[in-house]
């Protein structure tokens, strides 16, 4: 059996190769919504076909993982939770390392400049947890997005820092719609993005600059409101 993951943008010539010789090909998608990783239902199907296969009682049957043109980043997650759930390795972030050592670093950012090594960990930790409970794949459920945690700023810009622009993608509420839909995003506007800093700004006269505004205004504040304690205006602002 193999497994083909390509962009369903055009006929997989792969699929039609192996189809001739009587393989069994299963079509995935490279991409759900622009990232390379697949929807739980998807990553379900491809865990129990494998297992199916592999496990077929007095046969050694072999599966043969493709991807095409821009597909690798969703192979590799897909192989190493294959890893996993078969126990053939134990730990997340050890296997995914291990089957991204597979390709050469040159590759890898070559063809992807965003790493999407670390978004795989987070979802390969997420599916460990959610295999824990009585309900495999798990039922849709609404949930609250509270906080956003960035433990490394990205350098995106000259001085070493980015501003965040976040889109939140979820499924339709239409009855029998399993499509995605935009339930968020922020305002494309510069005065909308705050800009974070790395550690190295530290160095960079802008960034100090930033601050000696910051710190003006706390001065002016705290000396309105000392001038103003027995009598202040309700209506008047610092700007």
């Amino acid at each position: 059996m193999a497994s083909n993951f390509w962009s369903r943008d055009k006929r997989s010539r792969i699929s039609d190769i192996l189809s001739e010789y009587d393989m069994t090909v299963m079509d995935y998608p490279q991409q759900y919504e622009g990232c390379p990783l697949l929807q739980l239902e998807m990553i379900h199907h491809f865990l129990k076909s494998c297992e199916n296969w592999l496990s077929v009682e007095g046969q050694h049957n072999m599966l043969l993982m493709h991807s095409e043109r821009g597909s690798w980043p969703v192979l590799a997650f897909m192989l190493a939770r294959l890893l996993l759930y078969r126990k053939i390795y134990i730990g997340e972030q050890r296997t995914l390392e291990m089957v991204y050592k597979q390709a050469r670093r040159e590759f890898i950012q070559q063809f992807f400049p965003l790493n999407p090594q670390p978004s795989h960990l987070r979802y390969l930790h997420y599916i460990t947890r959610q295999r824990g409970g009585s309900e495999w794949p798990p039922i849709s459920r609404p949930f609250i997005l509270d906080s956003i945690v960035l433990h490394v700023v990205p350098r995106f810009d000259a001085d070493g820092g980015c501003r965040p622009y976040l889109i939140v993608h979820g499924q339709d509420s239409s009855p029998g719609n399993k499509s995605a839909k935009v339930l968020y995003e922020m305002p494309n506007a510069k005065k909308h993005l705050q800009r974070y800093g790395q550690k190295s700004n530290l160095l960079s006269p802008r960034f100090w600059l930033v601050f000696h505004e910051i710190f003006k205004i706390k001065n002016h504040a705290i000396k309105y409101l000392e001038d103003h304690r027995s009598s202040p205006d309700p209506n008047e602002t610092l700007g």
